[in-house]
């Protein structure tokens, strides 16, 4: 007889049935065979504790087929556990499509409605009951719908009472009620155990089954056997719960799809307030000043070139801006000699925007390379060349090669290119998909030590771009300097500090400061 693909745990109690039946004499004859007891044993077994069977007639027909695991089928496993019935009160667009997602899941799926008969729409092989009758299907109720139509639920306390209700509403606005809709439904039925959860899902992502994006489910309850029962439910729909704690983060839960990139807002202000404060200045370097000194309409230079000192400038400040609230905190820190404070409030939410701010200058870099290569096609530049062209010719002029001219453009040009560079790697290494992949050392060496690489690289790349007309009066118009030189105030500022701090007795003071050593230890005398 060969080995038969049982459970490890059924075929010795396989063995016992066998020696039970060699020991029986009444088992010898030809209408009880073995065959017969082990497969009634095994339909038995399988009843109680699950196992991969084969059906008696295939059995028969064939005893070697039990080797073939195609034959075989699970008869208590995942899917079995799925089997239970679970139950949503609503038949809106989102109880609709997670009663579908359900039912395409392994699980029973029943609805309760105030209208059971007029419920159209519904997911096919989902049934439709009155409240009542639809709760006392399931242990567990999905509550599908909005907050302000809980007030039939009181009504359903005695139905209701021990079983577990997920909380999936969502407000329209942030803090729209003093407490969360959860803590406000567990108020009604005290005698339930209420699991908020799924709220994060959407209905389309749901249907279309694009979860992707929305992969993560919080969830929090005071029940930890009803929490776990609900994670099992997301995790068997493909999605990751993540256990919150108690129902008292529910108030967050809550808030967190109503929330409009919160960490992008002020790099999104800064960025904004730049930019127009840049553009003004340029308008008035470049538009305001020939039209009213020489009466000459330069307006067309609104469209390409005063976008494309704008960007690079920002840019460039806004690079100078995520590495200067670091310098501050060193700073504070050498000031307090501790790192045990607190930094100010306004300090905390410039670090923690750092990344955005990043990106956004980034972005920034980008148009201004975009503007950069297709420059050759604008009319202007066409014309000025030509013009240059044949004013030599008439003039029989010969400008001589400047070998100092040669030198500056390749150099601000090469500059540009390295800064650009390093500015895409900075980039890349913020994606989560390659912070993930590397180490804090290798991320802080990207993020910190090449970080200030790019801004001493762009930083270069103004510097020569500028060449001499820092220190000549024609370049300024109305005491004003030119726009790029608005640009190098901050970038300067931040690497001169950053070379103070790396000075050997600085930077160990610090490094010293931040493993938690105090300047002035505070000791505390007996007794007190």
């Amino acid at each position: 007889m060969k080995y038969w693909d049982f459970p490890s745990v059924t075929l010795p109690k396989l063995f016992l049935v066998w020696e039970g039946f060699s020991s029986d004499s009444n088992k010898q004859d030809t209408s009880c065979s073995w065959l017969e007891a082990a497969d009634d044993f095994l339909d038995n077994e399988a009843l109680l504790q699950g196992g991969l069977v084969m059906s008696s007639p295939d059995l028969e027909r064939d005893p070697e087929k039990m080797c073939d695991s195609s034959n075989c089928f699970p008869l208590q496993s995942m899917e079995t556990a799925k089997a239970e019935t679970l139950c949503i009160f609503g038949t809106g667009d989102f109880g609709r499509s997670l009663g579908l997602k359900l039912l395409q899941c392994g699980y029973s799926v029943v609805f309760g409605s105030r209208n059971p008969n007029s419920s159209n729409l519904l997911p096919k092989g989902a049934e439709t009951m009155s409240y009542a009758a639809a709760a006392r299907m399931s242990s567990i109720i999905i509550i599908g719908v909005h907050r302000e139509h809980y007030g039939f639920l009181p009504g359903l306390a005695e139905v209701l009472k021990g079983k577990t209700l997920v909380d999936v509403s969502n407000n329209l606005k942030i803090n729209q009620y003093p407490e969360s809709n959860a803590e406000y439904l567990a108020g009604l039925l005290p005698g339930c155990k209420v699991v908020k959860a799924f709220n994060t899902v959407s209905a389309w992502a749901l249907q279309s089954g694009t979860l992707d994006a929305s992969r993560q489910v919080f969830v929090c309850g005071d029940d930890a056997k009803a929490k776990e029962a609900v994670m099992d439910i997301a995790r068997s729909l493909g999605l990751m719960p993540l256990d919150q704690g108690s129902l008292l983060a529910a108030n967050e839960i809550e808030n967190y799809p109503l929330q409009l990139f919160p960490m992008w807002r002020l790099p999104c202000y800064i960025c904004a307030a730049f930019t127009v404060l840049i553009f003004l200045y340029c308008l008035v370097f470049e538009v305001f000043y020939p039209l009213t000194t020489t009466k000459e309409d330069t307006s067309y230079l609104i469209v390409m070139t005063i976008p494309n000192r704008v960007f690079p400038i920002v840019s460039l400040i806004l690079l100078a801006l995520v590495y200067l609230p670091g310098i501050i905190a060193a700073i504070i820190q050498l000031y307090r000699g501790t790192k045990y404070s607190r930094f100010p409030n306004w300090l905390d939410q410039w670090m923690l925007c750092r990344k955005q701010l990043g990106l956004v200058a980034l972005a920034y870099a980008f148009l201004h390379a975009i503007y950069t290569l297709i420059m050759s096609l604008r009319y202007y530049v066409r014309w000025w060349s030509n013009n240059y062209l044949i004013t030599q010719i008439k003039t029989n002029n010969t400008y001589p090669f400047s070998n100092y001219n040669a030198w500056l453009s390749d150099s601000y040009v090469a500059l540009g290119i390295l800064g650009f560079f390093f500015y895409v790697l900075l980039g890349i290494t913020s994606l989560p998909s390659v912070s993930n992949a590397v180490n804090w050392r290798e991320f802080r060496f990207v993020q910190s030590k090449l970080g200030y690489l790019t801004l001493v690289l762009c930083t270069a790349h103004t510097l020569v771009y500028g060449g001499d007309r820092f220190i000549y009066g024609a370049f300024y118009r109305w005491f004003l300097p030119p726009a790029f030189v608005l640009s190098l105030i901050i970038p300067c500022a931040v690497l001169v500090m950053k070379f103070i701090l790396i000075v050997p007795c600085l930077d160990q003071r610090i490094t010293r400061i931040r493993q938690g050593w105090e300047r002035k230890s505070r000791t505390v005398c007996p007794g007190h």
